[in-house]
């Protein structure tokens, strides 16, 4: 059987992406902050955002993905280790966010900024992209693959509104084999129910 969790139960990420930008002693810094969920679409990201700056000096960016905030990443791209990415990442981490990825791109503009400047202008452009996005708290939810029979089918389906179960998919033929997705609050007890009423099967699939 699948056993309960611990956890938090909502994070905070962003709905949509936004921008902002500076200008410190001629160099420009335009922010941009997008609602990411894994590497591969941080790669596809940043991949649009070269090519859309193509004649930019930097790209240099940050990101936090997954519920528990444990996956994270910082690129300075050239410029001196630390001045740029782990600003960048600190701003993630001061509003608390996950799923997000925060990239600053930079055009040089002749006058070098030293690592303190750096760090500041980094910062404080990720900051102005963050202050302009759209920040949303989310429901932490499982994903369940469950088998059902007929005996027990109406008396899980009664149950869908005190669970707030949301039906993902559905078997068309018999309706017995389904997705669900299960609110972390709520994960417990769903268990017990799961198991009171012998289940055929349940599957953990990870979160949504």
């Amino acid at each position: 059987m699948i056993k309960p969790l611990a956890g938090p139960l909502h994070y905070k990420t962003l709905s949509s992406s936004s921008s902002g930008q500076m200008k410190e002693k001629g160099s420009k810094f335009i922010g941009y902050a997008f609602p990411c969920i894994s590497e591969d679409e941080a790669r596809e990201l940043l991949e649009s955002l070269r090519k859309q700056h193509s004649q930019a000096t930097h790209v240099c960016y940050a990101y936090r993905l997954g519920w528990n905030k444990d996956r994270f990443r910082t690129n300075d791209d050239g410029e001196p280790a630390n001045s740029a990415g782990m600003p960048i990442l600190g701003q993630i981490q001061s509003f608390d966010l996950t799923n997000v990825l925060v990239a600053v791109v930079r055009y040089y503009g002749g006058t070098k900024l030293g690592v303190g400047g750096l760090m500041s202008a980094y910062r404080i452009a990720a900051q102005f992209a963050l202050r302009e996005s759209s920040i949303e708290e989310r429901e932490l939810k499982k994903q369940v693959y469950i088998e059902l029979n007929h005996s027990n089918y109406s008396v899980f389906m009664q149950q869908l509104k005190r669970f707030r179960l949301a039906i993902l998919e559905q078997d068309a033929l018999t309706g017995y084999n389904l997705y669900v997705s299960v609110p972390l609050d709520l994960w417990d007890e769903f268990l017990k129910f799961a198991t009171q009423h012998h289940v055929v099967k349940l599957e953990d699939k990870g979160f949504v």
